[in-house]
């Protein structure tokens, strides 16, 4: 008899609406009324609330179907705005589908976002104790399993200070010690390597490496494209809310990169999937060389100024802007930030220009990257995030020539200077 997936999805879809709700007045009285209601009653009607006419819906997810079989490491691979984080919040229970079908067999551990999950008046040692308890453990089965998770986040000397004062490093390093080493039949992580340092992400990856040879299901979102064939048996391609590819975790990545790289050549933004509130959006980017022309490849050694146009629909003072310099793999090469150079933005409604440059940016010949756009306010809330808003072929020339192609020499090639004796 076939075995039972240890995940099933079936044609499942979340929509959001957008803007206000045309015709509704709220009064103090519905607010009350409305609290009162059970639980039942609320996810019932949210589950089943219908747009009404006049009202703009956003489709997170549409009628998306898969599974995953016992003991399966799968990958979601996908640009910001997919639906990638929608579905594990789904999968983890955090939100409801406005409909189809979830199975899960097994109990399901989940890291999401930094800090969830976490109760931030409570220190370490009790929050270990409320996931486990979270997770349905006895307190003598987290107890057996408390010192290998103290020792894994490296975290003692803090065990017992509220984690409110955490760093985010902090907060991720202790929820995936917890989450890994409670060993749930089901781990589901978001971008849990997005933060740490490389030592600890390179403990992360053994530790999924090690439930993954145990048996444990894993379902995971990560930028980073060579650790999904890597540790991955499939991974699901997701684009606009739909499921575009189900496959080997080679194949998809594959093609997920090769979609990247045919839609990412610079210019008009306004189509390009995005996350973000929208109050302000990246409408234009475009690379120029130290002679101030557009290029569509990047000389090696040679200064790169990325320019930009933003159009603000209101007011937003404390806006930082960040520009990516990263491979088609995910891992970044460089950063330019307004904030660390104190340069203090305001937008007002309307478009805004701007523009940074890079000195001798000296890839490789023969790679090829990306340039990913980042739009925050001073509240740090995402206003716009652009992936792959450009992508260059670094190329070389006579200066560039004695170079090695091969990325094991190092993707960037810095001056050096060689003495005997």
């Amino acid at each position: 008899m076939p075995t039972k997936p240890a995940i099933r999805v079936q044609n499942l879809s979340k929509r959001y609406q957008i803007g206000a709700q045309a015709g509704r007045h709220w009064r103090l009285s519905d607010a009350v009324r409305g609290a009162a209601r059970s639980t039942w009653h609320k996810v019932r009607a949210l589950a089943a609330a219908g747009p009404a006419a006049g009202e703009d819906a956003y489709w997170a997810l549409k009628d998306v179907s898969f599974d995953v079989r016992p003991g399966e490491v799968v990958g979601l691979v996908g640009r910001n705005g997919a639906g990638k984080s929608t579905l594990l919040k789904l999968l983890s229970r955090i939100t409801v589908p406005t409909s189809g079908r979830i199975e899960v067999r097994g109990r399901l551990g989940s890291l999401l976002e930094v800090g969830t999950g976490f109760h931030p008046e409570l220190t370490g040692r009790e929050n270990v104790y409320l996931n486990g308890s979270i997770l349905g453990m006895t307190r003598r089965e987290i107890a057996k399993k408390f010192g290998q998770i103290v020792e894994f986040s490296e975290i003692g000397a803090f065990l017992d200070t509220p984690v409110k004062r955490y760093s985010s490093g902090m907060y991720v390093r202790l929820a995936f010690a917890i989450a890994a080493h409670l060993e749930p039949d089901i781990l589901i992580l978001d971008e849990v390597l997005a933060v740490g340092d490389a030592t600890f992400q390179r403990k992360c990856i053994d530790r999924m490496t090690e439930l993954a040879r145990a048996g444990h299901t894993i379902l995971f979102v990560t930028h980073n494209m060579q650790l999904v064939p890597r540790l991955c048996d499939r991974a699901v391609h997701l684009a606009k809310g739909t499921v575009l590819e189900i496959g080997p975790a080679d194949v998809v990545t594959q093609h997920y990169l090769d979609r990247l790289l045919e839609d990412s050549r610079g210019g008009d933004l306004r189509a390009k999937p995005r996350g973000g509130d929208g109050r302000a959006r990246f409408v234009r980017a475009e690379a120029y060389d130290r002679h101030g022309e557009p290029v569509s490849a990047h000389l090696s050694g040679d200064d790169l100024t990325v320019r930009l146009e933003i159009e603000a629909q209101q007011t937003l003072p404390g806006v930082s802007v960040r520009v990516a310099l990263q491979t088609l793999h995910g891992t970044r090469i460089v950063t330019g930030w307004t904030q660390e150079v104190g340069l203090a933005l305001t937008l007002t409604p309307g478009a805004h220009k701007l523009s940074v440059t890079f000195p001798g940016v000296a890839i490789r010949p023969g790679q090829t990257f990306l340039v990913n756009l980042l739009l925050s306010n001073e509240s740090a809330t995402v206003l716009d995030d652009v992936e792959s808003a450009i992508v260059l072929d670094v190329v070389g020339d006579e200066r560039t020539a004695h170079l090695s192609t091969n990325t094991d020499q190092g993707l960037w090639a810095v001056p050096q200077v060689w003495t005997r004796g």
